[in-house]
């Protein structure tokens, strides 16, 4: 059976859960390929732009994946401007990245896509 990202619910972290192995993130950015990983100060992260013909729109899709956060309870973070919000996925309790921040790049997406 497959594993769809959009599929599966984020789990609640705690200072013991695995970082995602390097097997694993290969895989599950396949599911994800317009997000980047990059490394801030040595933790690795998801960041992903996306762009908006105004301000409004903007705001519009922060409040959305702010609500899906809730619902998940797992947080990004999310610079909002003219035109563009720019979204950073990372489980801050162990430093880098879990199949969390996966799952919700994924529904990110999917709310993107609904815009």
């Amino acid at each position: 059976m497959e594993f769809i990202l959009t599929n599966q619910k984020c789990e609640a972290c705690n200072k013991h859960a695995p970082l995602a192995t390097e097997e694993q993130m290969v895989t599950l950015i396949a599911q994800v390929p317009e997000w980047n990983v990059i490394a801030t100060e040595g933790v690795r992260k998801l960041q992903r732009s996306f762009t908006f013909k105004n301000f409004k729109q903007a705001l519009a899709f922060t409040v959305k994946v702010g609500e899906m956060a809730e619902a998940e309870g797992h947080h990004p973070l999310l610079l909002t401007e003219w035109g563009k919000v720019e979204v950073f996925w990372w489980s801050h309790i162990i430093g880098g990245l879990h199949v969390n921040d996966f799952i919700a790049a994924a529904k990110t997406d999917e709310l993107y896509l609904s815009e």
